[in-house]
């Protein structure tokens, strides 16, 4: 009778050291974060996943950012963030500020941050909550995750259908033309910057008066 171990694929006790290493550091790490006050919104609790093509913005731009979507969205106002986590989060730490957040996002670890989270595929730029009534946002955020025409017109389309006017498109400054084409946004003088830096170079499109200029 054959074992029935043996088409069980065997680590060798290098790897299985490795692993093991690997997960007390994870563990250490998020002992620290948990002891050190840890703050669940600061940029960086999730950690970007390149294969879904995430990077987040450096802290100043994402500051910045933020700043700009309090202001344009005005007392009470209502913004949303599609596949713009980081700016969420910078929002988020902004807590008591009279406004209000939801992050659209295809990532699910996102969902920790609960009711506002709304699961977002660009593929599929209307399957939306019903309780996501159309033009209910003072302004939206976007950063398309892939700089391709297609994934800039869906993207698109969720945000004309979200904003009430105003729109703050992050994407790089080769997509200028359909940005314009599909958004009717002007690139700003403001130049946002990432964490890591980015190949291709990266800029801010508006349709108003923004303080990005």
């Amino acid at each position: 009778k054959m074992d029935d171990d043996d088409d069980i694929p065997q680590l060798s006790s290098h790897t299985l050291a490795a692993l093991q290493e690997f997960y007390l550091e994870q563990q250490q790490r998020e002992g620290m974060k948990t002891s050190q006050g840890f703050n669940q919104y600061s940029i960086g609790s999730i950690e970007e996943d390149w294969q879904l093509s995430q990077f987040w913005y450096s802290d100043e731009t994402a500051s910045c950012l933020a700043k700009e979507a309090v202001l344009a969205a005005g007392k009470g106002g209502r913004i949303a963030c599609v596949s713009a986590p980081s700016v969420y989060q910078k929002l988020k730490e902004q807590d008591g500020e009279d406004f209000s957040v939801c992050i659209l996002e295809y990532d699910r670890r996102f969902s920790v941050y609960g009711e506002e989270f709304i699961f977002y595929d660009y593929n599929h730029p209307l399957d939306l909550p019903e309780n996501l009534l159309p033009h209910s946002f003072d302004i939206v955020i976007a950063d398309p995750p892939y700089l391709s025409e297609e994934c800039l017109q869906k993207t698109a389309e969720t945000i004309k259908y979200l904003t009430k006017g105003k729109i703050l498109l992050c994407t790089g400054a080769v997509m200028e033309e359909q940005a314009a084409k599909h958004l009717g946004v002007k690139m700003c003088k403001f130049i946002p910057k990432h964490s890591r830096n980015l190949a291709n170079e990266f800029r801010c499109f508006v349709n108003y008066a923004s303080g990005l200029d």
